[in-house]
């Protein structure tokens, strides 16, 4: 039987860009998304044959809503092979703002609660099968916070930690843990940027790339690596040297601001 692959956030962006890589490689798709009707209209598009796809409806910020799709995806496609929490907010926010607070839970509950909860329904029985990949799409900005990205930098930073945390937890199991931080990528999510985007990579290339990593169980990955470089010089510069340069940095948009 063809390998499957769970994918949450499938309606735009990177999410749907990875299950078209994945279809082309011969896998058969769960796609998960609170828009179906729009993963339904990318499939009649691409003309994908209708068996070797699945839609389920589902809000990772809802644990029971992703739980549930993931137990529908058992019981109707089997358990997948690969599983990618890739659905995410990115959301500018300042503290003095009471709003922008509720802001900062809803990226948790989406970004960290929504990840954790997409993989349990599938970690348990992995582990018994003695094989399986769950991927956790973290970011660049996991590396160091920016200025107005607290919400989104602080939520990245907790996808690494996590995906670092579980891999340890399973690999006497067979089951491994890979984390991907994208850097910038041409998607709806960073469309509306106020501030410039170097290396900003297609949303295929990404895919691509993504898909040879999560395929060689590689546990970490920065992508495109020039990111990655440049990440790490980011976490080497001294605090008072960092803090100049990011002062008058562009900000990512408010939530009241989009």
């Amino acid at each position: 039987m063809a390998p499957l692959v769970f994918i949450t956030g499938a309606s735009s962006g990177i999410g749907q860009a990875l299950a078209a890589r994945f279809y082309e490689a011969g896998y058969n798709l769960a796609l998960v998304a609170r828009r179906t009707s729009e993963i339904e209209s990318w499939a009649q598009t691409r003309q994908l044959a209708t068996d070797r796809f699945q839609i389920y409806g589902a809000d990772v910020a809802q644990i029971d809503s992703i739980v549930a799709a993931g137990a529908d995806c058992i019981a109707c496609q089997g358990l997948p092979d690969v599983v990618i929490a890739n659905a995410g907010i990115s959301v500018g926010i300042d503290t003095a703002q009471r709003g922008d607070i509720d802001v900062l839970a809803r990226t948790f509950a989406v970004n960290n609660i929504g990840l954790a909860a997409t993989f349990h329904p599938f970690v348990a029985a992995m582990a018994k099968r003695g094989s399986g990949r769950l991927v956790g799409i973290g970011s660049v900005a996991s590396i160091r916070g920016l200025p107005g990205h607290g919400a989104y930098c602080a939520s990245k930073s907790g996808v690494v930690a996590y995906c670092e945390s579980l891999r340890g937890e399973l690999r006497p199991s067979g089951v491994k843990v890979v984390t991907l931080c994208p850097g910038y990528i041409d998607t709806p999510l960073t469309q509306g940027n106020r501030y410039g985007m170097p290396f900003l990579m297609q949303a295929s290339e990404f895919a691509d790339a993504a898909f040879k990593t999560i395929e060689s169980g590689t546990s970490y990955r920065v992508i495109p690596w020039q990111m990655g470089m440049i990440a790490k010089l980011m976490r080497l510069v001294p605090n008072a040297l960092y803090d100049r340069l990011v002062q008058g940095r562009g900000r990512k948009k408010r939530q009241t601001e989009n």
